[in-house]
């Protein structure tokens, strides 16, 4: 049976993978279709002007074109909260709502740049495009780069179960998602030294959110990185 959800773009993705995270917390059904980032159609840039994987099309409102499409993870997400609104991944307490915000923000931005682009890119759509993984970068990036705002993160656990509130909400997964794709690639953070970050990255992983995603993803992985590369210094 079509599910009334698609969602557009590939699961190696964190933004793909909080969305996913997202719609099976809320039980919701979708479908995925693959789009090539190296490689984006026509007829994509159209729904996603961006250029910016994912994209989401709600089928019960256009089955083609630009119509009944949504770009952007966290708009989507919002979307995807107000259609379902249970169970919550936006608290409802204001304050607590803020916080939620602007931790998905810290990791969307302050991490996806950091280690998206400076790790995660060097290495996998070098090895896409045939070309030796640039080591360099990527081990300058988890040496230097990344662990002032694992520092922070850790910071702002303070040892609990949550960022926000004492249940799952967007900070959680957001943050996850991030981690999860240096994971891929280079492992996970030192426990020894951010031992709340790290049990609260392995609790999400393996969270039943999560495990559609993580099947895709190591599928494809295994295929380009049999084995996680050593960046210690």
């Amino acid at each position: 049976m079509t599910a009334s959800l698609l969602l557009y773009g590939s699961p190696l993705s964190p933004f793909q993978r909080k969305v996913e995270a997202v719609m099976a917390l809320k039980g919701l059904a979708y479908d995925c279709e693959d789009v090539s980032v190296m490689d984006m159609p026509g007829w994509y840039t159209e729904i996603s002007p961006l250029g910016r994987i994912p994209s989401l099309r709600d089928r019960s409102i256009a089955e083609e074109g630009p119509a009944g499409t949504i770009t952007d993870s966290s708009a989507i997400c919002g979307y995807l909260e107000k259609q379902q609104p249970e169970p919550a991944v936006y608290p409802a307490d204001p304050f607590d709502h803020g916080r939620a915000l602007w931790l998905e923000e810290y990791a969307d931005t302050g991490l996806a740049m950091t280690g998206g682009l400076g790790l995660f890119r060097p290495i996998i759509f070098n090895l896409f495009q045939r070309k030796e993984p640039d080591l360099e970068t990527a081990r300058k990036t988890w040496n230097e780069k990344l662990p002032p705002l694992w520092d922070y993160l850790e910071a702002y656990l303070d040892g609990r179960a949550h960022f926000v509130g004492d249940s799952i909400t967007i900070a959680d997964i957001a943050v996850a998602c991030q981690i999860a794709q240096t994971d891929m690639v280079a492992g996970i953070p030192d426990k020894s030294r951010w031992p709340a970050l790290v049990a609260h990255y392995q609790a999400m992983k393996a969270h039943d959110c999560f495990q559609r995603n993580n099947e895709g993803c190591a599928r494809i992985m295994a295929k380009i990185v049999p084995e996680k590369f050593d960046l210690s210094a």
